[in-house]
């Protein structure tokens, strides 16, 4: 493409954007900053809001600023297919000939979905350097927080994970009020979570019936495995990732080892080497697709040892794969408080020794340790949930600790400590 043809497409989608109508989005539970001195970075699954949290900023910049100094480029608009980092060059300058006296103003630069320019970061960084420019950027895969940020980056950027809405962001989308003194708004509750639990929290699919959010959710995760999987690291064996794929949405909330998966596909004639299953499950990682749980142990040989578990980035996946959800209830009601919890944390682990505990987690000012069981009026069910965090409390030295259910609501005091037991509304709402 010639270089006056790539200068007169950045015009257009520049001019575009200033000429359209501020777009309608729901506020999110994120505070990012709009002035800061680096580069803000929203990473995270698509379809997951990263967008229309750009939009959100861009309204709230609109009323302070005139729209000429917000420029949005979107590059997974075709009309910029292919792009390369040479023709990034030619975005500031298609701006500036545009608004000539903007060069002695700040303005604020949003690039959504950046990754599908190679090497953008050594742009961004240059304009970063040079330039008086705020500037924001998503993308949906992990590498931005790694690889890419790391080496090209590094002390420049602060990052943001985006995930689909979390419950009370589902319940304010729903425009259902929260008041747990309320019978009336804890009947709206429940009644949401039930399907929030099934159906998940992206937003496209939330007031779609079951036929058409199951379709929208299906291609979500195709285009994740072909666009951000398959064609990035130029994927040969697609049939081992779809099966792959499959056992993973199918198997949330379970103990998976990598070693037996690897023993396992094997078997059934499928041609990898050792290092393939955790290849392809690091792909998945960095497109926000899946998350792994380690063990918590003292030293990072011993974590690996053992077999991880698998969470989901969203509920709604399972039903892509799994018809019968009505008999997984307790994993999906685990995997809704892994993405709490990792929404707010990285460090998250399960916790083994006598008994299991589903989720240790670590905080920058608390420690938490969490028990999950949808039904605990079984004696035998209810004591093996209370021993597991009775034994994890007096390891971690802790005075207290939550088994989240379904309805039960009381306290538990064993031997001076405190075990919680709340319903997942409750939690969910308060913690």
């Amino acid at each position: 493409m010639r270089n006056d043809k790539i200068k007169d497409i950045f015009k257009r989608v520049i001019i575009d954007f200033i000429e359209s109508s501020p777009k309608k989005v729901m506020a999110r539970d994120y505070n990012i900053p709009l002035n800061s001195k680096k580069i803000v970075s929203l990473v995270g699954v698509r379809r997951s809001g990263k967008s229309s949290i750009l939009f959100d900023m861009i309204n709230r910049l609109r009323e302070k600023l005139p729209i000429e100094n917000i420029i949005y480029i979107n590059f997974e608009d075709d009309r910029l297919y292919p792009l390369d980092l040479k023709s990034l060059d030619f975005l500031l300058e298609a701006y500036y000939e545009l608004y000539p006296s903007k060069r002695d103003q700040k303005i604020y630069l949003f690039l959504d979905e950046i990754q599908a320019v190679q090497d953008w970061e050594l742009y961004v960084r240059r304009i970063y350097d040079t330039l008086d420019v705020q500037i924001f950027i998503t993308g949906s895969s992990a590498k931005l927080l790694s690889t890419d940020i790391a080496t090209s980056l590094r002390g420049r950027t602060i990052t943001y994970e985006i995930f689909p809405f979390s419950f009370k962001e589902y319940l304010r989308y729903k425009n259902i009020d929260v008041n747990l003194h309320s019978s009336k708004s804890l009947s709206f509750i429940k009644n949401a979570l039930a399907n929030y639990i099934i159906n998940g929290g992206f937003a496209e699919t939330i007031d779609e019936d079951e036929q058409i959010s199951r379709k929208i959710l299906s291609d979500y995760l195709e285009l994740i495995v072909y666009k951000d999987i398959i064609d990035r690291y130029n994927i040969q064996n697609r049939s081992l990732l779809k099966v792959l794929n499959k056992y993973c949405f199918t198997n949330i909330a379970t103990l998976v080892s990598f070693n037996k998966l690897y023993n396992e596909f094997k078997s059934q004639g499928y041609k990898l080497g050792k290092d393939t299953i955790f290849q392809y499950i690091s792909h998945l990682e960095d497109a926000y697709a899946i998350f792994t749980l380690p063990i918590y142990r003292n030293s990072i040989k011993e974590e690996q040892r053992n077999p991880k578990k698998i969470y989901a980035i969203d509920n709604g996946f399972k039903k892509i794969y799994d018809y019968a959800i009505s008999e997984d209830i307790s994993k999906l009601y685990e995997n809704v408080v892994y993405l709490h919890l990792r929404s707010q944390t990285k460090n998250i682990y399960y916790f083994k020794q006598k008994h299991e505990v589903d989720f240790y987690a670590k905080f920058h000012d608390k420690e938490m340790l969490i028990n999950v069981s949808v039904d605990i009026k079984d004696q035998k069910t209810r004591q093996r949930e209370l021993e597991g965090l009775k034994e994890a409390m007096e390891y971690f030295n802790l005075k207290q600790s939550y088994l989240i259910t379904k309805d039960e609501e009381s306290t538990e005091v064993i031997d001076s400590r405190k075990i919680y037991i709340i319903p997942l509304y409750k939690w969910l709402l308060l913690y």
